[in-house]
């Protein structure tokens, strides 16, 4: 018998397009011999609906910056209570069949910060990622630093400012204690969004407003000249590591649109060129950061690698891309896992994860 399996998809983030693109890869690449799926979108405006299809459920799918979902679908709702959570179709409320395991592919705040987690911890459905601690800490760039930096890990120099401290915010101050070049990020933002580099107080500034615009707290980091890494996982207590990759960017940083809208803006070079030892090295420090963290299913650790082979940890991204831009399932592809037999790997996690979980006591 087919397990049934909910991918779900869409949210309010500005990352929304992102989960779009993403969810059309992982349903075109799923083995639908061994597995049922549902479509469950999330609209920008939060109801949920249930997709036929995937030419249904989404509109132009081979334009990245124009994708959209459709309002084809069916409305329904989750109702906790009940193990493995039925979902219901509105307003008659006859439910749906139970999915076995849920596959959120919901990118950004709400979608991979742990509130998504949360919920669907809630309601006791199965699923694929970190549960709620990992995600809400590896999406808040300042607690991420501080825990790796306690794990005797490496990573930028910043600062860090809220909005109650923003007016204390001076270019000059910021400039002497981390030189420029400078990166500015909102805190709990991912894909780039409303990253900006600065060199002069006119663009530090203006990249202050722009990340505020984005997340009450943001941080400034120093620019790290050095090679940019990544290495994905897998696993839940004993993860493993793929081959690292390398990014090499044809932009002055690796945007929100070279990610996931211009196949020309990045040259993704997988193998990284890389000797057997620094390989080993990199593997190992990733694996680390990943229990450091307390990573479940599945991540991405971004490195920076400098010209004396330092490792410097960028960020953690427990709910990677899944595009065909994106680096994580072309890094297990290159290291001899399918991007279907990967899919099966997370699933499997998954329900690994949740059947311990069941042993434990209330």
């Amino acid at each position: 018998m087919k397990q049934k399996v909910g991918l779900l998809f869409g949210g309010n983030s500005s990352e929304h397009q992102v989960s779009l693109q993403s969810v059309k890869s992982v349903y075109e690449a799923i083995d639908k011999d061994k597995y049922d799926v549902f479509l469950i979108a999330i609209e920008k405006e939060g109801n949920w609906f249930l997709c036929d299809n995937i030419e249904t459920c989404l509109l132009n799918t081979n334009e990245p910056n124009m994708i959209k979902l459709s309002n084809t679908g069916k409305r329904i709702a989750i109702i906790p209570g009940e193990k493995r959570s039925p979902f219901l179709k509105l307003p008659n409320a006859s439910p749906i069949e139970k999915v076995d395991v849920l596959f959120p592919l919901v990118h950004g705040g709400l979608g991979e910060d742990g509130s998504m987690q949360g919920l669907l911890r809630f309601v006791n459905i199965p699923f694929v990622g970190p549960s709620v601690l990992a995600s809400a800490v590896c999406m808040d760039k300042d607690f991420t630093k501080r825990l790796l930096r306690d794990a005797g890990l490496r990573v930028a120099h910043s600062l860090t400012f809220t909005r109650e401290t923003k007016n204390t915010i001076h270019f000059r101050e910021v400039k002497a204690k981390l030189d420029t070049p400078l990166f500015i990020k909102p805190a709990n933002q991912g894909s780039s969004v409303g990253i900006s580099k600065a060199e002069t107080a006119e663009e530090f500034y203006q990249g202050i407003e722009n990340a505020f615009s984005y997340s009450n707290k943001i941080i400034v980091e120093e620019a790290i000249a050095g090679r940019e890494i990544e290495c994905a996982l897998l696993g839940n207590e004993q993860p493993i590591a793929s081959i690292p990759g390398e990014i090499a960017n044809k932009q002055s940083f690796y945007s929100y649109e070279a990610k996931y809208i211009n196949e020309d803006g990045v040259q993704l070079i997988i193998p990284a060129d890389l000797d057997k030892d620094t390989t080993g090295r990199i593997q190992k420090e990733a694996i680390k950061a990943f229990k450091a963290l307390q990573c479940e299913g599945m991540a991405r650790v971004d490195f920076f690698m400098t010209p004396d082979q330092k490792l410097i940890i960028n960020e953690i991204n427990t709910l990677p891309g899944f595009t065909k831009l994106s680096m994580f399932p072309k890094l297990w592809e290159a290291s001899g896992l399918s991007y279907p037999e990967l899919i099966n790997t997370l699933i499997h996690l998954a329900l690994e994860r949740q059947k311990n979980n069941e042993t434990l006591k209330s």
